[in-house]
């Protein structure tokens, strides 16, 4: 059990859990998802970090379709902050208690800024990132702001 599901555990959130043999040479983690669990695209979402205004160490988390890139510029705009830039995959790790390819949204060691792309409210469930490669949790967009404090806006481009 990954940090993650305690979470949504603790909190009587309903989720559901899809494991799928998480491939080591797949070019694309979130892309994999979505092949391996039959999920369109528009459903899987990956969470990435961004460290604002060239400061290591404050970091916030975008949460974007994983067929998509995240926008820094728009990013920023959502978070009010000058810039961003993606952060260092160590940073990421340390930041969240996760290995890259497997950092979930929930259950993260501190507490970060976050933002889920508004494409998400399309979507009945979507699919993130259940805390390790090969497990994704599926959960309404709606539990997932209201657990993380997640802000919606469009973070995301193609």
């Amino acid at each position: 059990m990954t940090p993650a599901i305690k979470t949504l555990e603790r909190a009587r959130i309903a989720f559901s859990v899809h494991e799928y043999d998480h491939d080591p040479s797949a070019p694309a983690y979130g892309l994999e998802a979505a092949e391996k669990l039959g999920r369109p695209v528009e459903q899987v979402f990956k969470t990435l970090l961004v460290a604002l205004e060239g400061d290591a160490k404050r970091l916030a988390v975008g949460i974007v379709p994983v067929a998509g890139q995240l926008d820094l510029k728009a990013m920023a705009s959502a978070l009010k902050v000058k810039k961003v830039s993606m952060a260092q995959p160590a940073d990421a790790e340390r930041a969240t208690g996760y290995i890259v390819g497997g950092i979930s949204p929930l259950g993260q060691k501190k507490r970060l800024p976050m933002v889920l792309d508004a494409s998400a409210a399309a979507q009945q469930t979507i699919l993130i990132s259940g805390g390790r490669r090969g497990l994704d949790i599926e959960l309404s967009p709606v539990d997932l702001c209201r657990i993380t404090g997640a802000q919606q806006a469009a973070v995301a481009r193609s």
